[in-house]
């Protein structure tokens, strides 16, 4: 019991060191494709890229739940946008979209579609893209962007059904099925919340 204290939110040692390694990852990828999936230049520099650095922030949210999602989805801007040669200053609203991803994705699963398997997985996702990536983040970046930001809502049509179908994949695996259905040794946030 005083391990679980100690641990906070996470709830054990196995959903902080997964929330981890999913962060770690997609900040990784975050920072491969700010500096190097990059294809807009001059005063669009930044706003033209491809990434798939939800993935695993959307994960977090299906395996654990919004809290621990959201946080997941906090920790990998903030860090991302350090570690990159990012063209804007940090923007609240951008790392609020990024929060949402991982948040929604998990309040969907948890609370609306509660069922196991690809539909949960399809309809969290989708939820969390159109919040985080298609609403919350290019408001954020209009100020920098001005209405060219709607390019990104046409990007994200694309690259959500590619995460989605990802995550799918994965969910063949049985380590994963089992964490992504949250039988994964997380039960505070699985069945409970």
């Amino acid at each position: 019991m005083r391990q679980k204290q100690r641990i906070g939110l996470f709830g054990s040692i196995k959903t902080m060191t997964i929330t981890a390694m999913l962060t770690a990852m997609s900040v990784v990828i975050g920072i491969f494709c700010k500096n190097f999936l990059n294809f807009g230049a001059g005063p669009y520099a930044g706003l033209f890229r491809i990434t798939f650095e939800n993935l695993p922030i959307l994960a977090v949210g299906l395996m654990f739940g919004p809290i621990v999602g959201g946080v997941s989805g906090l920790a990998t801007d903030v860090i991302s946008y350090f570690l990159s040669r990012q063209v804007y200053p940090i923007n609240p609203l951008v790392t609020l979209g990024a929060m949402a991803i991982g948040l929604v994705a998990g309040l969907v699963s948890r609370y609306l579609v509660r069922q196991p398997g690809k539909i949960r997985i399809v309809l969290s996702c989708a939820a969390a893209h159109l919040v985080g990536s298609m609403i919350l983040k290019p408001l954020g970046l209009y100020q920098f962007y001005g209405v060219a930001v709607l390019w990104r809502i046409p990007l994200y049509l694309a690259i959500a059904p590619v995460e989605i179908i990802l995550l799918c994949l994965l969910y063949r695996n049985k380590t994963v099925h089992a964490l992504l259905d949250g039988k994964g040794g997380h039960r505070e946030y699985s069945t409970s919340h």
